[in-house]
């Protein structure tokens, strides 16, 4: 019973925390759609598409993933006709970078600072469709999509899009708490068992590889299957709970900004024609090699400390 209880409260503080981010923004970001705020800044950042390989039209579908999510960022692909280069660069960027001022919010909430966020996300999305663009020649032909998502009719009136704000911010809520309940319920049990610590050892490589302890692990699992905003729970009372430190919290995100959600991210990509294993590789490889990298020159810099220190 004590199980059940526990779960329940932390499944429905965490719903209450992450709700007071999701909800609002969510509200914010689907009426400025209906104002010039958004085609402002999508005039404003067209003209520098062209480093990425993209035309200007395609800052519509970043800015709409970035400000609200990947399935936004799908459908202004969809709305468009863009070369297979072109949607593979989108997609590609968008893997990296999207749900920004959410899937922030919880970053800030697990301890990783604002800068290192912003820096990681938006500096692998430009990177990735820079080098994208240098080295593929291919790719020219028209995209051909698999199927489009339904349109909905625009509202008409400042209280229907207000409506349709609630209606989107409402369900991102509701659709957060009916994963992160269960989730931490089962996590309750997996720990009132014992089973945690056999998580964490089947992780151990992994952690061992990017250079994080062990109570990391259950960090990036929810990360890895259920992504940023929906995993953070996990994450958020790991980092409470399990005493993973600031340095291993921020790895893990690093890590996880280049690769979360790989089944869903991944395949959410299909209905845009393009080829996913190759943006599958492009994120576990970048995530490994980023994280590893930043690994090393923390511990070089603790290293140089304590020798500063010992003299």
């Amino acid at each position: 019973m004590s199980t059940v209880k526990n779960g329940l409260k932390a499944g429905l503080k965490t719903t209450w925390s992450l709700g007071k981010i999701i909800f609002p923004i969510t509200l914010l970001i689907t009426m400025l759609q209906f104002t010039p705020v958004l085609p402002f800044i999508i005039d404003l950042i067209a003209p520098v598409m062209g480093i990425f390989g993209l035309s200007g039209e395609a800052a519509v579908p970043l800015v709409l993933g970035n400000a609200l999510n990947l399935y936004a960022g799908i459908a202004g692909i969809l709305s468009l006709e863009l070369t297979v280069k072109e949607v593979f660069i989108l997609a590609v960027m968008l893997s990296f970078s999207h749900n920004i001022f959410i899937e922030t919010g919880v970053a800030l909430k697990v301890g990783v600072r604002l800068w290192v966020v912003l820096v990681v996300r938006f500096g692998l999305a430009a990177l990735s469709g820079i080098l994208i663009n240098l080295f593929w020649s291919g790719g020219g032909e028209i995209a051909q999509y698999g199927f489009a998502p339904e349109v909905a009719a625009a509202p008409e009136t400042w209280l229907g899009i207000f409506l349709l704000g609630l209606e989107k911010a409402s369900f991102g809520v509701l659709q957060l708490a009916m994963i992160v309940i269960p989730l931490m319920l089962m996590i309750q049990l997996l720990k009132d068992r014992h089973y945690l610590q056999k998580i964490s050892n089947m992780m151990g490589p992994l952690t061992k590889l990017i250079g994080v302890e062990k109570n990391a692990s259950l960090t990036l699992a929810s990360g890895l299957i259920f992504g940023l905003a929906m995993g953070a729970g996990v994450m958020i009372q790991a980092v409470q709970e399990d005493g993973v430190s600031r340095k291993d919290a921020t790895l893990a995100f690093i890590f996880l900004v280049a690769c979360h959600a790989i089944v869903e991210d991944t395949l959410i990509f299909i209905p845009l024609g393009i080829p996913i294993w190759p943006l599958l590789l492009i994120r576990v490889i970048t995530a490994l090699a980023l994280t590893i990298f930043i690994s090393y020159l923390w511990r070089r810099a603790e290293d140089n400390r304590k020798e500063v220190l010992s003299t």
